[in-house]
């Protein structure tokens, strides 16, 4: 008997550095707290395509992709999470927009120090950043590809 297949969601979360800075957004639902850029993959689109369409939208900054950090994967009952963490840089000029769209209220540069006095979603924000303020690892972009 064949198993009912199960439905994957999957969501790419950035990490944009700028020297010691990283690129935070303040998003309009989850409580108007600030996030690292980060959303759903859409139909047809790549993890890659959607990691860099969500931290313009949510941003105004276009980015290149440096690497990944981590590839989660969470299974559920009704349905798993899967999660990439990549790692990005600026492409152009860095400045965040600064109207509020229908995506986040705000988006700005951040140090580690800065990050205290922001209301955070979750600590998972600090912990990410520290964790690549303090030399995490990163992995080559081809680690992610499209299946022959």
């Amino acid at each position: 008997m064949a198993n009912k297949p199960i439905p994957i969601y999957a969501f790419a979360l950035v990490v944009v550095r700028l020297d010691d800075r990283f690129l935070v957004v303040q998003e309009r639902k989850h409580g108007q707290l600030w996030y690292l850029p980060a959303g759903r993959i859409e139909l047809a689109e790549t993890i890659e395509e959607g990691a860099i369409r969500e931290v313009y939208e949510e941003s105004g900054v276009q980015v290149t992709l440096t690497g990944v950090l981590k590839v989660m994967y969470t299974p559920q009952i009704e349905c798993s999470r899967l999660r990439v963490l990549f790692l990005a840089k600026p492409t152009d000029d860095p400045t965040p927009r600064t109207e509020p769209n229908k995506h986040t209220l705000a988006a700005r540069w951040v140090t580690l120090a800065e990050l205290d006095a922001l209301p955070l979603r979750g600590e998972e924000v600090r912990s990410i950043f520290t964790w690549v303020a303090n030399g995490a690892p990163s992995y080559p972009m081809e680690l992610l590809g499209i299946e022959d």
